[in-house]
């Protein structure tokens, strides 16, 4: 259950920190991560905004936000990326092949979400949404299989990770912001069909990328996936290996992960809802996304990987949840006083918090999974977090609905807002549980 003791490696000086910034596999991944992040917005957040932007009401956002439920259920098909290649795109290797054909079912979607739009009725505009998540929920096992495996070591996963979460980042702030101020000139269809678009960059990052081969010598040791053994173990083998790995801790592990996300999904849904409501122009939204939230992604980026090295993994952990608590909170202080300095504020806090929390929740679970599972075990594990916020934020329409006749619209949001800032407290409990758990391994060790 114990994360690497970074006292037994040579640490990295800056200068070769720097070196190994140089090389070609971090530029694919900052590519790859942007592929990875594009899609995730672009069928929850920003697709609540132009729905309510078309009039939708808050609680058909809230359920169509379901659509996302691909992110959650992934790990029931990840055993397949695991093990199987793509027909015909096999040839470029197993990560690469299904990373290709998920980036073109991709663009196939948010095509399909700007030609359909709004006017072609909510089934149809979100059975394409639900295209884009499932290609762009496969896509990410394969990713992130491919950014375990081609690290070297350690040290090199939490590199790779933080240019992945680079891309992401970047990706998010295209589809949270840029979008937005294309949709006030061009309209939201034309704007999805840029995003398509886009998705060309992972296409070329995924034909430049080296196929990696560490878990390939794994699985050669491994029966074949046609026979009653290689199946079992191609979908039993990545928990058992999980548990045995970790033990009882394992169970406190899962549930810290399928709550640490909590306090940035269960609201999702609702983030651009609220700032129409506000009155606040899309201009707006997208200048203070694009400079002030720009610019704290990349520090909570930084400011978590420096964290991770120098405190370890579990303290960062602790500070990125009560970071997201607080960040997720002050936006209720907008439905008391609304202001374009408050709202940077809200927002570069926000931003913060969940760069720092995300970069810290990836690496700590790219240190629990097992060459020759990578994928699966990193699916169990991001689709661990993903459920329980994926079924929250469903009802987040419902709930402010509910309150507005109490409250008042802002004040129903506000409320809100608090309460789901709340829920960073049970992870934050179990993290310290972990915490304790692993410091009496370490004296047992010791004293053994």
């Amino acid at each position: 259950m114990t994360e690497a003791d970074p006292a037994r490696r040579r640490k990295r000086s800056a200068l070769e920190v720097l070196h190994e910034l140089r090389q070609p596999k971090v530029a694919v991944m900052l590519a790859l991560g942007f592929s990875s992040g594009l899609p995730f917005l672009l069928t929850a957040n920003t697709f609540g905004y132009w729905l309510r932007d078309t009039g939708t009401s808050l609680i058909a956002i809230g359920f169509i936000s379901w659509v996302g439920f691909a992110y959650a259920f992934k790990v029931y098909w990840s055993p397949l990326v695991d093990r199987i290649n793509v027909p015909l795109l096999g040839r470029l290797g197993r990560r690469r092949g299904w990373m290709l054909l998920c980036q073109i079912l991709v663009a196939v979607g948010l095509l399909g979400m700007a030609a359909v739009g709004t006017e072609g009725g909510l089934a149809a505009i979100g059975a394409f949404a639900l295209l884009t998540a499932f290609a762009s929920a496969t896509q990410d096992i394969a990713i992130d299989a491919w950014r375990i495996e081609a690290a070297s070591d350690p040290d090199e996963v939490g590199l790779m990770t933080s240019a992945a979460q680079v891309g992401y980042r970047s990706a998010l702030l295209v589809t949270d912001a840029l979008i937005i101020a294309a949709a006030a000139r061009v309209g939201w269809p034309l704007s999805y069909v840029g995003m398509a678009v886009l998705m060309a960059l992972g296409i070329v990052a995924t034909l430049l990328a080296t196929e990696p081969a560490r878990a390939d010598t794994v699985l050669q040791h491994k029966p074949p996936l046609w026979t009653l053994r290689g199946l079992a173990d191609a979908i039993v083998g990545p928990f058992v290996d999980f548990f045995a790995k970790h033990k009882a801790a394992g169970l406190v592990m899962l549930l810290m992960v399928a709550l640490y996300r909590l306090p940035d999904f269960v609201m999702g849904p609702m983030y651009n809802p609220f700032y129409h409501d506000l009155g606040l122009s899309k201009d707006t939204v997208a200048w203070v996304r694009g400079s002030f939230g720009l610019v704290a992604t990349f520090l909570g980026i930084a400011a978590s990987g420096i964290s991770a090295v120098r405190l370890g993994l579990l303290p960062t952990l602790v500070a990125g949840l009560v970071l997201e608590g607080f960040g997720t909170a002050a936006f209720a202080l907008l439905s008391v006083h609304t202001n374009t300095q408050l709202f940077a504020a809200v927002m570069t806090l926000d931003a913060f918090a969940q760069a720092f929390a995300g970069v810290a929740l990836v690496t700590y679970m790219s240190s629990l999974t097992s060459l020759g599972y990578t994928a699966t075990q990193y699916a169990m594990l991001s689709s661990t977090y993903a459920v329980l916020g994926k079924f929250t934020k469903g009802f987040s329409g419902v709930a402010v609905d509910a309150l507005t006749p109490t409250h008042g619209l802002l004040g129903a949001y506000a409320t809100a807002f608090v309460a789901t800032g709340l829920t960073a407290v049970p992870p934050l409990l179990l993290l310290l549980l972990l915490w304790r758990m692993q410091r009496v391994e370490r004296k047992g060790a010791a004293t053994a």
